[in-house]
């Protein structure tokens, strides 16, 4: 049986990856934290002898090489910031490697390690979530239908039926810091064939996902997928690529008020003589807020994960917008951030299987047949919809 491990297992997507990794593969799951008692509580929950615990703290590159020394690959669900420790403890180790993404400048310098991971046989597999990831995928799967690719736009919008009644706070279901600096940080947009930066959360425009999620307006923020897209389809001629997502409820309004007073701000203040971070305070009084009572309702949720390609076919202009529509998974409990959590286990399950045969640091879209990667989705009640512009 092999082993995989999967860093940052005690935290929210790992936890949702973990339960992919149980329910559809047999490979031997060893959860490994920071927090070594939350670790351990979360494999004790499955009482199986295939999920066990380790602590784990990634900046100590030799102890987790020897963590993953003899394990097929490594899942990364730690802060991106970590995203090169990682890879190199795989690189010590002889794993596989499979992460998130790297909100764009990380995913710029994973890319560097490319001849590293190929001079050792081994495949990292970067930014394998929702977004990037799937919306890699999903352009790839029109992209690959064009003789010429010209724009490619990926947007992300959703709704919660059962947090709309009681929405407060800057509650969130994946990283809180990860999201603060999607605010904060200049945006990549690929246009004229030119990488250049926006303002975060600019660039808000009503898009239409559809019932029930309806008119939704996704901003600008900084992500992978427009440092890899540019790139992956410039030999077809790209010349116009963005990545936009739209928050729930009000959501949006308040991450820009936070960014509008400073408070979101990574450059520093002084108060009473001492140099502070606007960011950080953020972040400390956040992580000091009381956890919510959990929901003990079931997930009622939807989200679109759409990838827009526009170009030519047989000499004619043509659009598609590829839409994943998720709805999460009941029987597990999870709703939405399925569309998350699931395809790093996906990914390394399809590798196992031989169906990834690529090696080196790769985005999705050039090494993952998209095919069987969305049967793959289907069997967890995410599916395709294509409309055609």
């Amino acid at each position: 049986m092999s082993k995989v491990i999967l860093l940052g297992g005690a935290g929210a997507m790992g936890a949702i990856t973990l339960k992919d990794l149980v329910e559809t593969s047999d490979f031997e799951v060893v959860v490994a934290d920071y927090n070594r008692e939350a670790a351990e509580a979360v494999a004790a929950s499955y009482a199986s002898a295939r999920v066990t615990a380790a602590h784990a703290d990634v900046r100590d590159r030799e102890a987790t090489a020897k963590l993953l020394g003899g394990s097929f690959a490594v899942i990364n669900s730690v802060q991106y910031q970590l995203n090169l420790e990682v890879m190199e403890a795989a690189l010590m180790a002889g794993c596989h490697y499979t992460d998130l993404g790297g909100l764009f400048h990380m995913t710029v310098q994973q890319l560097e390690l490319h001849q590293h991971f190929l001079d050792k046989d081994l495949l990292a597999l970067i930014g394998m979530g929702a977004a990037p990831g799937t919306t890699n995928l999903l352009a790839r799967m029109a992209a690959d239908e064009m003789d010429e690719v010209h724009e490619i736009h990926c947007q992300v919008a959703g709704i919660d039926l059962n947090a709309a009644e009681t929405d407060g706070g800057l509650a969130s279901s994946y990283s809180i810091q990860t999201i603060l600096e999607e605010a904060s940080k200049p945006a990549a947009v690929f246009t004229g064939g030119k990488m250049t930066f926006v303002d975060p959360m600019s660039g808000e425009a009503p898009v239409d996902f559809g019932a029930p999620v309806g008119v939704q307006s996704p901003a600008f923020t900084i992500h992978s997928e427009v440092a890899t897209l540019s790139t992956s389809y410039a030999p077809k001629g790209l010349k116009e690529c963005t990545f936009a997502i739209a928050f729930h409820g009000d959501f949006t309004s308040k991450l820009r008020f936070l960014r509008e007073i400073g408070i979101n701000s990574v450059e520093p203040v002084m108060v009473r003589g001492h140099s502070v971070v606007p960011q950080d305070v953020l972040l400390a009084v956040l992580n000091r807020q009381p956890k919510p009572a959990p929901d003990t309702r079931p997930p009622n949720q939807v989200e679109v994960i759409r990838s827009l390609v526009r170009g030519v076919k047989g000499g004619k202009k043509v659009g598609v917008n590829m839409d994943l529509y998720v709805t999460g998974i009941p029987e597990w409990g999870m709703g939405s951030d399925v569309d998350t959590g699931c395809p790093p286990s996906v990914g390394i399950q399809m590798l196992a299987r031989g169906e990834i045969t690529g090696r080196g640091v790769l985005p999705p879209e050039l090494c993952v047949p998209v095919e069987p990667y969305f049967q793959e989705m289907a069997k967890r009640k995410m599916l395709v919809r294509r409309i055609d512009e």
